[in-house]
């Protein structure tokens, strides 16, 4: 029968660390070559996939590995830069790009009827990358941001302040608030949000896995044609992809909090010296082989973690076999992760 020791309070110690890793598949560090999809990004019409985002994936969609990375929005607080759903009267306005406006200042504020201010400015129109949620663990890192934003007129190098300003997010419905600034790896450049005129450059929301830019100061910088005529499909979120994809440049690190617990499992001397395997003793309760009698030597393999019942719940296996005998003690420690 097999001998159950229960593990004491000092025996068992709980660790929580911050695991960091690239968010973009396969561990890659810069999403340098992006694709998307002719299919999906496809327009022409007020419902269409590409009239609301813009899915980017890892390779090309002819490849059976290919993964969503992020996708790309515009969105316009009174309507304009894409088609009307219907052109019955008093429907103007409402399109895709009203409707990805409400859906993030519903997200964020919890409400239709605030409106997105950036330092001091409240502009029409938005751009935002949406991080695919299976891309993240619990959240993006912020710090780790280097997005570049290319057009034939300039480059912009983007990042949160959340090093700069150590302690400063505003907490919102979907987390933590970050600027989204001039400069990387979470330190501003200079002393300004962005455009002294077109206000700050953006909003980052890492627990929720979303970047949102203000798109008159992206423009205003790095000259992106973005057309907010009425009824019309602009294609602004596929300009603003083309403003990344020029670039090169996307570094954005996830994370995830782990908790270990450690069970140190003490094995004395006069302990588990004899196997349980019923095949080592006879009818007669004797044991089958008779150097076990004055030297018994057995090898330890598996600990087995078990309820207040006895149950088996967990099983923890040696790397390689451990010798055991009345002149060994042994600490073995077992570590679980979730």
């Amino acid at each position: 029968m097999a001998t159950y020791n229960r593990y004491a309070d000092d025996d068992i110690v709980i660790s929580t660390d911050r695991v960091s890793t690239s968010t973009w598949s396969n561990n890659t560090n810069d999403l340098s070559v992006a694709h998307t999809s002719s299919t999906q990004a496809s327009f022409g019409n007020s419902t269409s996939s590409g009239a609301f985002r813009i899915d980017v994936f890892n390779l090309p969609t002819s490849s059976t590995s290919e993964e969503v990375q992020y996708a790309t929005s515009y969105g316009n607080r009174r309507g304009s830069g894409s088609l009307d759903f219907t052109p019955l009267t008093g429907s103007k306005g409402l399109s895709a790009t009203r409707d990805i406006y409400s859906q993030y200042r519903n997200l964020v504020f919890g409400t239709e009827l605030t409106d997105f201010t950036f330092d001091t400015v409240t502009p029409d129109d938005i751009f935002v990358i949406n991080v695919e949620r299976s891309r993240y663990k619990q959240n993006l890192k912020p710090g780790t941001l280097n997005l570049y934003l290319s057009s034939s007129t300039g480059e912009l190098h983007l990042t949160d302040d959340s090093i700069t300003k150590t302690g400063s997010a505003v907490i919102t419905n979907i987390g933590r608030q970050f600027n989204i600034v001039s400069g990387s790896n979470g330190v501003m450049s200079g002393s300004a949000l962005g455009q002294t005129t077109q206000g700050s450059y953006g909003l980052f929301y890492p627990d929720a896995g979303i970047l949102l830019f203000n798109a008159a100061a992206v423009s205003h910088s790095i000259g992106i044609a973005i057309d907010r005529n009425p009824n019309n499909d602009s294609k602004n979120n596929q300009k603003f992809y083309n403003a990344i994809s020029q670039s090169g440049k996307f570094i954005l690190d996830s994370e995830e909090k782990i908790t270990s617990q450690y069970y140190f499992t003490r094995v004395k001397n006069q302990e588990f010296n004899y196997t349980t395997n019923s095949s080592f003793i006879e009818t007669d309760g004797t044991l089958s082989f008779s150097s076990m009698n004055d030297n018994p030597r057995t090898y330890i393999t598996t600990i087995g973690l078990y309820n207040d019942a006895n149950e088996l719940v967990a099983v923890a296996k040696m790397s390689q076999p451990l010798s055991k005998d009345f002149t060994k003690e042994a600490l073995i420690k077992v570590k679980l992760d979730y």
